[in-house]
């Protein structure tokens, strides 16, 4: 059955795959994007384009559309330690209007981009959605923010939620991959050394309990992560807010990371050793079960060669077009 949905923030990295997906489905699409992080170039062939603001969403949104997944928002941890007052006003003030402009169109489907960052340093691994939630910078603490805010509204006024709690998102789809600046993610950042724009990778700390010192993290592939996104569409009760997390629930270390990388573009990766970075957690890989429960999701390119495959095709394809 098609259906229609406004995805917000579809000019970026995951909203424009979870777009195209959506469009493969048959589905009709509108992206609302202000274009301040991403591309217009990457809304994906077939989709209404709107430029302009979430906090503007009652201009465009109305009762013809069957629900609203959310990606509009800025998610820099560093930036958001330095500007505070800019992800509270986007990320939390947009999602509000938002809200109200799906409350006053009666558009009562929402799927929601949250993060890992909601729960700052785990006590325990794997993570699930049960764990403490004590996010250590302005951005987890917004995205956390709104989680409540859409459980409020979901028992106030019926609306039917899923809050998508990602991991470490990579790999690359349909041309769509990840281009942030300044980039702060470790895939993208080794193969910016293979493609010689950088000299080195900066490793921090490798005295960590881990395997090989370095960092475990749980990396997912983003065509994954939006199947999940259109699952969550067809899993979700009316006065329900459902979270959950999304990972392979298997960690890779920042060396297998690197390792993996010089296998797959022939590239030496120089490392650099530096000083741990403060608030690093050893270890984050998420419990997924929820999502493999309640949404029948189930990650079908866990491998990491896969995932680094992917992104390296994407970032060659761009330096060639010297984009």
């Amino acid at each position: 059955m098609t259906s229609k949905y406004l995805v917000t923030g579809g000019a970026g990295y995951v909203g424009s795959v979870v777009a195209a997906h959506l469009l493969e489905e048959g589905h009709e699409v509108t992206v609302l994007d202000d274009l301040s992080t991403g591309f217009a170039e990457a809304v994906p062939a077939g989709a209404r384009f709107i430029e302009g603001r979430i906090q503007d969403a009652a201009r465009w949104l109305d009762g013809s559309y069957d629900g609203v997944l959310h990606f509009a928002a800025f998610s820099q941890v560093g930036e958001s330690v330095a500007k505070p007052e800019k992800y509270w006003e986007n990320n939390v003030g947009g999602t509000t209007a938002l809200l109200a402009a799906m409350r006053e169109a009666g558009v009562r489907k929402l799927v929601f981009s949250s993060t890992a960052a909601t729960y700052g340093e785990p006590a325990s691994v794997p993570i699930t959605e049960s764990a403490p939630t004590a996010p250590t910078s302005p951005y987890g603490a917004t995205k956390l923010a709104v989680d409540h805010m859409i459980r409020s509204e979901c028992t106030a006024h019926g609306l039917a939620a899923v809050s998508l709690r990602y991991f470490n998102v990579a790999g690359a789809y349909g041309g769509c991959g990840e281009r942030h600046d300044p980039e702060s993610h470790l895939i993208p950042l080794v193969l910016q050394v293979a493609l010689g724009r950088r000299e080195a990778i900066n490793v921090y700390g490798d005295d960590y309990p881990t395997p090989d010192g370095t960092c475990v993290r749980d990396y997912i592939h983003v065509a994954d992560l939006a199947e999940a996104h259109l699952l969550a569409l067809g899993a979700m009760t009316p006065g329900e807010h459902l979270i959950c997390n999304l990972g392979n629930g298997n960690g890779f270390s920042v060396r297998e990371v690197v390792e993996t990388v010089r296998k797959v573009t022939g590239h030496p990766i120089p490392e650099v050793m530096a000083e741990r970075r403060a608030g690093d957690p050893a270890v984050l890989v998420a419990s997924a079960e929820t999502a493999h429960e309640r949404l029948g999701w189930n990650p079908s390119r866990p491998d990491l060669a896969d995932i680094v495959r992917d992104a390296w095709a994407f970032t060659r394809e761009r330096e060639q077009r010297g984009a």
